[in-house]
């Protein structure tokens, strides 16, 4: 068993991890975002958990504290006069927020166990190749910082026993060269599974600040999880009203523009993207499209089915569409993709989001197939 104070902690975080589990949906909708730290975990905002305290018993039972005299008293050994407290006193109780540390993967295990999502299974047979070398083998000629020695001193013993030199009583060794060992490197290489996520989001007047935080909040819990099933994972934003052009995440949430909508120019550069940088059957491919729903023109989206089935859908694991509801947007788009793919496409996933309180089942959609 382990000490005492550990198995309290590993009781607490566990408590803690089923507080965030159970609390998961009013969390994510409230907006809440767990901050990222420098060693790679996530601080989160704990208000709801009550810090231990004292509490005294029935005051006709005795004890201390009891006895003659009134409030504000000296106690005995006190010089003067007890004086009262100055100031209102305040109402309310105060704000226990407590901050918790967690991993990575202890954040993703708590969305996976609260949505059941599957782990995926990596499309891309391959997409970085690694080295690791480990010094695991022995060597007749190395470096001075590789020297080995221990098994000198043993290969230095053995020859003296050998040739009958060796004097119990007197045990002096000296390695001569060919007794010198050296550690060796052996060399293994991997081949690992990778992905790249390409977030595209309308960024015309009819998306408004509150269409941009719920999608904000949906990715940083997609990113989640998907960085939790992939040892390395690329991230490329895209916007567009009636142009498309690629921006880093600080404008990606940021920016917004008062023109028309075009979502196919946000399809070619996307298209572009995937050829110009991602192969297929090396990467795992996640394209998200967020929008209210609403196309320049029925030619424009029937250009945008056109490269979604051709090009973007066939390259990717799951083409994924969110539809963002908006008092602007007409919401055609969800239906022109429904019509041309169905709602049980194998590769394309359609998800509206009415509100904040739809996250949770809108990442549940996109994720819960394990693709």
């Amino acid at each position: 068993m382990g000490h005492p104070i550990k198995q309290d902690h590993a009781r607490f975080r566990k408590v803690v991890k089923g507080k965030i589990r159970d609390s998961l949906k009013k969390y994510i909708s409230q907006g809440e975002m767990p901050v990222p730290k420098s060693n790679g975990n996530f601080k989160v905002p704990m208000p709801s958990i009550d810090t231990p305290r004292f509490k005294f018993g029935d005051k006709q039972n005795g004890g201390m504290g009891q006895g003659e005299g009134e409030a504000g008293d000296p106690v005995e050994g006190q010089e003067g006069e007890g004086q009262p407290g100055q100031g209102e006193a305040g109402e309310g109780e105060g704000n226990k927020e407590l901050d918790i540390e967690l991993s990575l993967e202890e954040l993703a295990n708590i969305l996976g166990e609260e949505l059941e999502l599957p782990n995926i299974e990596p499309k891309g047979k391959k997409a970085l190749e690694t080295t690791s070398e480990k010094y695991s083998s022995i060597n007749y000629t190395g470096p001075d910082s590789l020297k080995h020695i221990k098994r000198s001193y043993k290969e230095a013993l053995k020859r003296e026993i050998s040739l009958g030199n060796y004097d119990p009583d007197n045990p002096c060794l000296i390695p001569l060269k060919e007794d010198m060992r050296y550690r060796s490197a052996t060399q293994s290489v991997e081949f690992e599974n990778s992905a790249v996520v390409i977030y595209m989001m309308d960024v015309s007047g009819s998306m408004g600040d509150e269409q941009k935080e719920i999608v904000r909040t949906e990715s940083f819990w997609i990113n989640l999880w998907l960085k939790s099933q992939y040892k390395d994972i690329e991230i490329r934003y895209i916007i567009h009203d009636a142009t498309a052009k690629e921006v880093d995440e600080k404008t990606f949430f940021r920016t917004r523009e008062s023109g028309g909508t075009l979502i196919s120019s946000a399809f070619k550069l996307c298209q572009q993207i995937i050829e110009d940088n991602y192969n297929p059957s090396e990467w795992n491919i996640y394209p998200f499209h967020f929008s209210d729903g609403d196309n320049w023109s029925t030619d424009d989206t029937k250009l945008c089915l056109e490269i979604l089935e051709n090009s973007i859908i066939p390259a990717s694991n799951v083409f994924c569409y969110g539809q963002v509801e908006s008092r602007y947007g007409s919401g055609q788009f969800y239906k022109d993709l429904n019509n041309k793919f169905g709602e049980n496409h194998e590769d394309i996933i359609l998800s509206k989001i009415k509100n904040k309180d739809a996250i949770l089942d809108s990442i549940k959609d996109f994720l819960g197939k394990g693709k």
